[in-house]
């Protein structure tokens, strides 16, 4: 029991998470626990579906060796029957193409030959037979066959009854192997002529050499009588007669088991043909098939052990992913409540510029009446002395007064951006009564500011304190990357009938590419200890809850212009 429970113990010592915090070894505990639970769930039934794979592969050990060469069987038929196929529809499209006089026309043939030569392999000659079986022209190597006889041959007799005809393998006038491809064709006004091409059988040694059959596999090709077509590996060479072809004709794939001249166990594959008299025949002895089977048991303890490694790779790797993604998670919602603590200080300046802009306000009310009323008195006797000396101070005391009612109206205004609150507006106003906070200090550091605002800009339903909030960290960040005597601009213009937009361009230091990636990031700042990283943050974020979007282009050394489009309408969702 104390062994048992001690290792309970260390277990659950292993799988145990702190609580609290986003430390490193949280989040590598949690890495821990979820490595241990997926490799458990992925190992052990792969471990369990190997063990029972193993043993049903045993027991159908006959048919997945059965399988693959019938499977190659038909795949090698079938690009045997697709190359004839291919060569008696060529000579059969020339047949149908061209009129009896034009393949008389020994210029004429020679021109198609040259081109069939060029665009399919194979074609040794070609020539036009007359309906009396006499060559009427040629075109090939051997001119002597101009006016050769055929009409007592097999095949012509053939093809007058079937339209085409596909010879077997022979070595004929020419001393290799070679075959007969020939097609009829009766013509305008009933004339019969036969188009008849030699075809080279290398190409069947080609497409045997293309199954890959190693040092002790045989294939080659027969015919219905059991004579060699193509040359045997083992069991002879072509036109020789099988040694051993018990083939009953199948256009599917058949295997046999039997024993070779040579008294070997063999495996024979064998599929006939369409429309010739073909049959391609593979041998392998079983004792190579199964060589594969013995080394089967190891090449499974490869795989298995190569399973189990891409599975320990995977899991770590995507243990890793999510719990990236997890700390990051956890990241974004501390930035949240940072963000929120944030806004609960932003608004509760607010509320103090409020009450600090209501109690300047009051005693520069008395300050005015007061003034005014000195003013009156004296313009209302005419005798007062110093008359111009009084009044002169007197405008200035107003002057002043009206400067600081401006001061607290504006400091009003953007305070209000705490409660949200949608409304029609202009949008050139809320960009004037932004940049009056800052004209001072471009008249201080000799910045250009120039307003280019479309006079006749529509009206737009939004927030107007979110937007001085918008607009006034954009022109900070503009002002902040100038030097003294630089250029900042504003336009505004309507984009198309559901937008407006406005453009914030500076000539200042500009921003890199990758600068460019994370300015909208929380709490990423270029500005070191001055900056909180917020601004352009909560910037996007205000943008994007009114509907709206914001473009930056910059370039290092030129500038930055950002773009600001708002929708004339909030979409639903907005101001939330």
């Amino acid at each position: 029991m104390d062994l048992r429970q001690n290792v309970k113990t260390r277990f659950q010592g292993l799988l145990e998470i702190p609580e609290e915090g986003t430390s490193p070894e949280r989040y590598r505990a949690i890495r821990r626990n979820f490595v241990i639970l997926m490799l458990l769930v992925t190992v052990i039934p792969l471990a369990i579906m190997a063990f029972i794979n193993y043993h049903q592969y045993r027991s159908a050990l006959k048919d997945e060796i059965v399988n693959p060469l019938r499977v190659l069987v038909s795949k090698t038929k079938h690009s045997f029957e697709l190359f004839l196929a291919n060569r008696l529809a060529t000579v059969r499209f020339v047949a149908h193409a061209y009129s009896y006089e034009e393949l008389a026309d020994e210029k004429n043939l020679q021109r198609i030959f040259r081109a069939l030569r060029q665009e399919f392999q194979g074609f040794v000659d070609i020539g036009l037979i007359d309906a009396n079986g006499v060559q009427v022209s040629y075109s090939g190597p051997y001119d002597e066959l101009q006016g050769k006889d055929y009409s007592q041959q097999e095949w012509f007799q053939h093809v007058r009854v079937e339209d085409f005809y596909i010879s077997d393998v022979f070595m004929g006038y020419r001393r290799f192997p070679h075959m007969v491809i020939a097609a009829k064709r009766v013509g305008n006004g009933g004339r019969t002529f036969i188009v008849r091409a030699t075809i080279d059988t290398g190409r069947f040694d080609e497409l045997i050499a293309s199954m890959s059959l190693g040092a002790y596999g045989d294939a080659f090709v027969i015919n219905r009588a059991g004579v060699f077509q193509t040359n045997s590996k083992f069991y002879g060479k072509v036109l020789d007669q099988c040694p051993f072809c018990p083939v009953t004709p199948s256009f599917e794939p058949n295997v046999l088991e039997l024993k070779d001249p040579a008294g070997r166990d063999v495996m024979l594959a064998y599929a006939s043909f369409w429309r010739s008299d073909f049959v391609l025949m593979l041998v392998k002895p079983r004792a190579e098939i199964l060589r594969g089977w013995y080394s089967l048991q190891s090449e499974l303890a490869f795989v298995f052990v190569a399973s189990v490694a891409v599975i320990f790779f995977v899991v770590f790797r995507l243990t890793k992913i999510l719990v990236t993604r997890m700390q990051q998670s956890d990241q974004r919602r501390e930035l949240a409540l940072r963000q929120m603590q944030h806004s609960h200080k932003l608004s509760s300046v607010g509320r103090l510029a409020a009450g600090v802009a209501h109690e300047i306000n009051n005693p520069m009310a008395i300050i005015n009446e007061k003034a005014g009323l000195m003013k009156d008195l004296i313009e209302l006797t005419p005798d007062f002395p110093d008359k111009a000396k009084f009044l002169g101070p007197l405008a200035a005391i107003v002057s002043a007064v009206e400067r600081c009612r401006t001061i607290t109206h504006r400091l009003l205004g953007f305070a209000k951006r705490m409660d949200v609150e949608m409304e029609i507006l202009d949008v050139n106003e809320v960009l004037q009564e932004t940049a009056g906070f800052l004209e001072k200090e471009a008249l201080h550091r000799n910045i250009k500011f120039r307003l280019h605002l479309e006079p006749n800009l529509p009206r737009i339903e939004s927030d107007r304190g979110q937007l001085q909030q918008v607009f006034l960290n954009i022109l900070n960040n503009a002002f902040a990357a100038v030097e003294n005597g630089g250029m900042v601009s504003v336009a505004s213009w309507e984009k198309d009938i559901d937008t407006v937009a406005l453009s914030f361009h500076d000539n200042g230091c500009g921003m890199s590419e990758e600068t460019l990636r994370h300015i909208f990031e929380p709490f990423f700042t270029t500005k070191k200890e001055a900056g909180t990283g917020l601004g352009l943050s909560i910037t996007y974020g205000i943008i994007r809850k009114i509907g709206g979007d914001i473009n930056v282009q910059s370039k290092e050394g030129e500038g930055t212009r950002f773009t600001v489009y708002l929708p004339k309408k909030p979409k639903r969702g907005s101001g939330e």
